[in-house]
């Protein structure tokens, strides 16, 4: 918590109004630092963790620009907020409109996976608020159906996620569409070399505002380790996790969206209301399996990383990381979809004894190590002792560790589907009971 309050921070009292209409009356620490800068018209970059209130921290001031009249009668938009996915995008807009439903403010959204002659159509009318992933939003630029001569603010959001994704080229080709005079606002988990880099070709003289830090300990998530020795054992020890009293909502996350696929028609055909999320699905079927998660009907979501950032569902109460994620800032903010607005939440996360570098460099990221859990009955094989090279027994085919031994790789390389996810001595699956910040 924070020692001022909205009221202090100079919003319009429209939108002071919606604050109060949701129940927020005191920002959190990133809203308190980044929303004075903002108003204050300077560029700013801003370093905050999943959950703590980033999207409120950006989409404030820019409501608070956008009370005033437009400076030049125009169509395009004045705000332009840039997202790396099509659901952190959506989330964006919802936030916008609860924040501005007392002000007279149009707004709109672009987005891939959704109809063109629906945007374009958007596109033809005044907005001053555009949310957009810069993959679709290049497509109008490129079509010459959209004006960002009028933009007054560009915001970059994730934008350390939109690196990673390969957006680099299509941000700053939009930036550069974009007034000179701009101000420009960049939010980032991390900031490295390459942000760096990317912050001094497109903001002047930012102000700084670091809430996340290097180290990101999320006190209020319970993170434990479980070693596995292959498939098999990953998938009974899902099994048994899911089937626990205290497992009301569970992102799942998995390495390819195959796996995800795989994993959430296993876990649907046992009865679980599960269902998979990810990057090939149509934008209606990832809203109706995120919409499905929000009310109740779906309790395990089985995701490729996607889901990682963007996705605020304020009730998951367990993360498990089937899969170890590629890149170690993705492991903070996998587990961040639990432990929301002041909940408590668990982490699990499986690795096999072939992981471990992956696993070191996780903790070395966060800054501390995390401890194993067992599952009395289902443990891991015992490690094999290290022998002097002089005394090691030649390798055997079907030797301790083999594919004949008992022993699955974590996944299948190419050797047809594997088996159906619970087979070797799951539980017996139980009725489902059923099961939502500024």
């Amino acid at each position: 918590m924070t020692d001022v309050t909205f009221a202090d921070l100079s919003l319009n009292p429209a939108i002071l109004r919606a604050l109060e209409a949701c129940g927020y009356n005191e920002p959190t620490p990133i809203q308190a630092q980044a929303i004075p800068v903002a108003l204050s018209g300077r560029d700013l970059i801003a370093s905050a963790n999943t959950g703590t209130g980033k999207t409120a921290a950006f989409v404030l001031p820019a409501l608070n620009r956008l009370t005033a009249p437009r400076p030049v009668p125009g169509y395009g938009p004045r705000v332009l907020v840039l997202s790396p996915t099509r659901e952190l995008a959506s989330q964006i807009l919802e936030a916008v409109k609860k924040y501005s439903k007392f002000s007279r403010i149009a707004t709109g959204v672009i987005l891939g996976g959704m109809p063109y002659r629906e945007q374009m159509r958007l596109l033809e009318r005044r907005v001053d608020l555009l949310v957009a992933t810069p993959g679709r939003l290049i497509d109008f630029i490129d079509r010459g159906r959209l004006d960002l001569s009028h933009v007054e603010m560009l915001v970059l959001d994730e934008a350390d996620r939109m690196l990673d994704m390969g957006f680099i080229e299509a941000v700053e080709t939009i930036a550069a569409k974009c007034p000179a005079e701009r101000q420009t606002l960049l939010y980032t988990a991390t900031f490295d070399q390459r942000m760096g880099k990317l912050a001094s070709r497109l903001l002047t003289e930012p102000e700084r505002v670091d809430i996340a830090g290097r180290q990101v300990s999320h006190e209020s998530i319970d993170q434990q380790l479980m070693r596995v020795d292959g498939l098999d054992h990953k998938e009974r020890l899902l099994s048994h996790l899911l089937l626990q009293d205290d497992m009301e909502k569970a992102i799942v996350f998995a390495a390819t969206k195959r796996d995800a696929d795989r994993l959430a028609d296993d876990l649907a055909a046992r009865g679980m209301p599960a269902a998979a999320l990810h990057g090939d699905m149509r934008q209606r079927d990832r809203n109706r399996t995120l919409d499905g998660l929000r009310r109740g009907r779906i309790r395990f979501l089985v995701a490729t990383d996607v889901a990682a950032r963007g996705i605020d569902v304020a009730d998951i109460s367990h993360v498990i990381n089937f899969d170890l994620p590629k890149v170690a800032e993705d492991y903070v903010h996998r587990i961040g979809r639990t432990g929301r607005a002041g909940a408590t939440g668990t982490a699990y996360t499986f690795y096999t004894r072939h992981e471990v570098r992956q696993l070191r460099a996780i903790e070395d990221y966060i800054g501390k190590r995390l401890p194993n859990h067992v599952v009395p009955g289902m443990e891991p094989m015992e490690l094999p002792k290290r022998v002097p090279d002089g005394n090691r027994p030649p390798r055997r085919a079907n030797g301790p560790g083999s594919a004949g031994h008992g022993y699955r790789p974590a996944h299948n390389q190419g050797q047809g589907r594997p088996k159906r996810f619970g087979d070797g001595g799951a539980a017996p699956m139980r009725r489902d009971r059923g099961a939502a910040g500024a």
